[in-house]
Order: structure tokens, then sequence, then C-alpha cells
């Protein structure tokens, strides 16, 4: 068997990714054949054909399908290995983490501010997404780390708390207590996607008071879930800092929950195994020592 090019694989997943050769050799800064010829080698290496190839672009077979995990692996430690051989110490380059929505909403644009005031040198990005996503991103090395909604357990992650959020329960407003808010033969459930740590929180609070099966409606942004409460659509569980002087105009009632069931910590997670460049460990302790408010 012949030896595997990491750059061959590098190669595949791009071909993988995107789709098709010319859309992998325009983003690998190379020409088309180049491209054509690495993926072939490669399948020669393994003694298996990767791509089902086509006009309409290159599909991966079950073969492929197989290794591309294993290929993106490869490219992201090739790119991690890179970063580690050039960071002297100072924060520099690129600083890519994710975010709750609600939590880069409330608590991040200050520290944000603050940390590319204080290390010019590094671009900072910023990725949202519901917890299971970022915590899916960091696992898989597209994310440095992620502030996501806890506790998290995971053998390949460590969790940072950073600070507590009260969650309430929001409802257009209304005189009603929980007890009598839950009752409502109409009731709905305003909720982000699967994967959001709130909704799944809120089916708890609903399952503990023999709530279930009610009809949900989704919606992809806080502001068009904070709208269709607002319009009595339904009930959502946020954090109650989220309703700020637009909302409190009489538009939406924060009914508070027991603090069993409202307090929530916020968590930053990043991969034990992943290099903590000196630009993430600065965002750290950037963030720590402002406390994120």
């Amino acid at each position: 068997m012949m030896p595997v090019d990491a750059k061959d694989l590098v190669t595949f997943e791009a071909v993988a990714r995107l789709g098709g050769m010319g859309r992998a050799a325009h983003e690998l800064n190379t020409v088309q054949s180049n491209v054509t010829q690495r993926v072939r080698r490669l399948e020669e290496a393994l003694g298996v054909a990767l791509f089902e190839r086509s006009r309409a672009g290159a599909r991966l077979t079950r073969a492929g399908e197989r290794l591309m995990p294993y290929a993106a692996r490869v490219g992201a430690l090739l790119a991690e290995a890179g970063r580690a051989a050039r960071d002297d110490g100072a924060p520099l380059g690129t600083l890519t983490i994710g975010s709750l929505e609600t939590t880069a909403a409330l608590r991040l644009s200050p520290v944000l501010a603050s940390y590319v005031t204080a290390h010019p040198g590094v671009d900072l990005v910023l990725r949202t997404g519901t917890t299971a996503e970022l915590i899916e991103r960091v696992i898989d090395r597209e994310l440095e780390g992620a502030f996501v909604c806890g506790p998290v357990v995971h053998p390949l992650l460590i969790a940072t708390p950073v600070f507590e959020e009260e969650l309430a329960l929001l409802s257009a407003p209304s005189e009603r207590s929980v007890a009598s808010l839950l009752a409502r033969p109409d009731l709905r459930l305003v909720i982000l996607r699967t994967g959001c740590s709130y909704r799944q929180r809120l089916e708890e609070v609903l399952a503990r008071r023999g709530i279930v099966g009610l009809r949900r409606l989704e919606f992809g942004t806080l502001e068009a879930i904070l709208g269709a409460v607002a319009a009595d659509l339904g009930i959502t569980l946020l954090p109650r800092a989220l309703i700020g002087p637009a909302w409190r105009g009489g538009r939406i009632t924060a009914h508070r929950l027991p603090s069993t069931e409202s307090r929530v910590q916020t968590v930053f997670v990043r991969r034990r195994d992943m290099l903590c460049s000196s630009a993430l460990t600065a965002f750290q302790k950037h963030a720590t020592t402002r406390k994120v408010r």
C-alpha cells in the first residue's frame, strides 16, 4: 500500500466539501489539473474510488464518505500546527470563537470592543449558534472556543464558568400567574431551532408541570421570537435581561420562576487537546477579568 500524502487528504477534503475540482482549485489557489492529480494519487494509494464524477461535479462514494471526517481532521491539525509554529506568545492572527445569540447580545459587545483595542494584531471572528451547534463546532476544531449554556460535561472539552443568567417565562402583557398562563387551552411555544438549550429548558419546565405535546412556532432570531411573543402567539423562555428598554413599554411580561429553574450558567468551552493560542489565552483572561458584565 502506497503512503498517503497529507496534502492529498487536504485536497480531497476541499473537493468533497465544495462539490467540484474547479471550486477546490480556486480555494486552494492552484490549477484544476493539480487537484485532479492529487485526488487520483490518493485513490491509488488507498485502492478505492473516492468520487463519482459527472458534469454536475464530484459526489462522494461510500468510501469517500468514510474518509471525509479523517481528512477534515488532518486539515484542521495541519492548520493548527502552522499556528503553533508561528505563535511566539504575542496575540496575533485570526481568533474564531462562538457564542449563543443571547450571550452576544447581552454580554459580549463591550468585551469584544475592548479586546480588539487591546490586541490590534488579532482578527476576531464571532460565530453564533445554538449550544449543540457550537459544541459540535468546537469538537470539530472549527472554533477555538465558544460561550454555551452549561453544564457541559464532555471528555474532549474544558468548560470554564463565566457568568450566571436568570431565565424568565416570557408572554404577551398579562395579569395571569404562571399557573393560569400555562393553563391556557391555546398555549403554544415560541422557540429557536433544535439544539437551543433554552428551548430544552422550557420543555423541561413544562414537563415538570405535566404539560407536554404543545404546538410550536419555530423562529431563527431573537427579534422574531420577541415579536411573536409580544403578538401573543405563544410563550418562550429566555434570559430576563433581554427585556430591555424597547420591550419594557408593556409589550412583554416576564414571569419569574423558582431559582432552581431560572438560574443557568454560561460556560466557555474549548478542546482539551487543541492549541490554546496566545490570542485565545489573552481573550479568556480578558473576558474573565472584565467578568463579561
